[in-house]
């Protein structure tokens, strides 16, 4: 079942509610909808994980004891999988190092059932902030990347030396270039890069090597 009431400020963010108890996902979905917000509710993980996919924003209200794969197991799941969606939990047995658990490995909030509205709200606005700002520095990123494979790989070597903090004439010696020649390359770099300045163009290529140690 799906209720789809989008809202101004949160028009596709959705919250994706998990849970085998058919009536405490049949009223969640309801207080979700009477307050503006998108849901879909499943009675397991793998019934989210078939149908979720990354382009779909919001966050996910996990409960910790499901049948079959346990939502501690299912988030140990996604985190191996580089599956960041943000996770609310929520179970009315639960216990310390279960909450240590699944705090340490990211999850946004713990709820005991039953829990306060005001909690579960706040909880869930936060996640869907979470979610926001993870989605803008995605796509932040691809256009890094974007550029950056615009580069030739002469360019790269000049902004390899240029990011490093070498001279103009330095690069010119280490790449066997006359000056003039490293100063196109340069000029070349940022532009491709649309970078205002050499603050800017080293957080670029920063971020880019981040990423890829990930």
């Amino acid at each position: 079942m799906s209720h789809n009431t989008p809202t101004a400020h949160l028009r596709d963010a959705a919250v994706f509610v998990v849970d085998d108890d058919d009536g405490l996902c049949e009223g969640l979905c309801d207080l979700l909808e009477s307050v503006g917000l998108n849901s879909t509710r499943f009675g397991s993980a793998e019934e989210f994980i078939a149908y979720w996919r990354d382009d779909m924003p919001g966050c996910l209200m996990l409960d910790a004891r499901l049948p079959g794969m346990t939502g501690v197991e299912f988030q140990e799941k996604l985190v191996r999988g580089g599956v960041r969606i943000p996770i609310i939990f929520m179970t009315g047995h639960g216990d310390i190092p279960m909450v240590r658990k699944v705090m340490k490995a990211g999850a946004v909030e713990f709820l005991t059932k039953p829990f306060d509205k005001e909690e579960m709200l706040a909880a869930i606005h936060h996640a869907f902030a979470l979610d926001a700002a993870r989605r803008d520095e995605q796509r932040e990123l691809s256009a890094i990347q974007a550029r950056l494979a615009t580069l030739t790989p002469r360019e790269v070597e000049v902004m390899d030396h240029v990011t490093a903090g070498a001279l103009n004439k330095q690069i010119a010696g280490a790449l066997n270039l006359s000056e003039i020649t490293v100063k196109l390359h340069r000029r070349r770099v940022f532009d491709k890069m649309r970078a205002g300045s050499l603050a800017e163009l080293v957080k670029m290529t920063e971020r880019a090597r981040v990423s890829r140690l990930r």
